[in-house]
């Protein structure tokens, strides 16, 4: 079998064809390097520089092709707020290129790259795959309409799509593969501390342990795992499915920030600021249904977390 992996030259992508060539799965990568690094992409994987918008480079990328991953997207929460049209060109006329371009190329198998930012904000211990969805992004929303898209794709014409629905995603395999990104508190608090500031916690009067919020954070590595399991089920004849990826735990900002002081040896005093609008007490992963279906299950702690993004922050700096 051969898979292609869009984006996969980024953070995680990197990661997911790194995961299928050591699998023993022969492996294309394609890329725009918008945001990814040709530096990234295992010897082992044959790789393709072009956009998931130009059909002709889709047309190359795909000869011989069994199966998409398809991790390629913007993913700044903050920046689809601002440019709401642009990330809809990227996020939905580019799975829908890529959709229209397996159908022609007779590739039924896909796995999708989806996101909890679909859940909105969810008022339960636990986010199951089947609560109500209400993004609150249109990051959130193109994910969510790339699923329907999927669906419909699997009514109209036979095709075997999962979506993978991942949560905080963190950490790295080797410090060259760290997320050079600063959105996520991990690398916004080593940012903060590289700056000779203290980290911002927004809030600590939430309904939760120290006050603060709890996220489900998962390593990277166990993210290409899953898309891994995934790919491998599909291979196997197994219908597809939406799936969480995280590990079932909460950890609170607090936590996170402790971990990061035993990690770096640092000064992480912090401080409390307001809250910032739209932001849950909690959000966790409820992880039954890929443990049962996929036989996945997260591997890697939040100190496993902290180090292997801090080798990488540290290499980067």
């Amino acid at each position: 079998m051969s898979w292609l992996v869009t984006g996969g030259a980024g953070y995680i992508g990197a990661h997911v064809v790194r995961a299928m060539v050591a699998d023993g799965q022969d492996v294309v990568a394609l890329d725009d390097l918008s945001t990814g690094d040709a530096r990234r992409v295992h010897p082992g994987a044959r790789f393709v520089e072009g956009s998931v918008l130009d059909r002709e480079t889709l047309r190359e990328a795909l000869q011989g092709v069994t199966g998409v991953v398809h991790v390629a997207a913007k993913k700044q929460v903050g920046e689809s707020v601002a440019e709401p049209l642009w990330y809809y060109r990227e996020n939905l006329d580019g799975l829908l290129t890529v959709l229209e371009e397996c159908r022609t190329a007779g590739v039924g198998r896909f796995v999708f790259s989806s996101s909890a930012a679909t859940y909105g904000m969810p008022d339960v211990e636990l986010v199951t795959e089947d609560i109500p969805k209400a993004p609150l992004s249109p990051y959130g929303e193109t994910k969510l309409v790339g699923e329907w898209l999927l669906a419909d794709c699997t009514t109209a014409f036979g095709l075997q799509a999962m979506n993978l629905r991942y949560f905080n995603v963190a950490g790295a395999v080797t410090p060259e593969l760290g997320d050079p990104g600063v959105f996520n508190l991990i690398p916004l608090v080593f940012q903060a501390l590289a700056k000779g500031e203290r980290p911002r916690v927004f809030g600590n009067d939430y309904p939760t342990p120290d006050g603060t919020c709890l996220r489900d954070y998962v390593h990277v590595a166990d993210v290409a795992d899953a898309h891994l399991a995934a790919v491998r089920a599909l291979d196997a004849g197994q219908p597809g499915s939406t799936y969480n990826i995280g590990r079932g735990v909460g950890s609170s900002v607090l936590e996170v920030i402790d971990v990061i002081h035993e990690v770096t040896g640092l000064d992480t005093t912090y401080d409390v600021v307001d809250r910032r609008p739209g932001d849950p007490a909690r959000v966790v992963a409820a992880v039954d249904r890929i443990r049962e279906g996929l036989g996945f299950q997260a591997k890697h702690d939040l100190r496993q977390m902290v180090e292997t993004a801090w080798a990488g922050w540290q290499l980067r700096h």
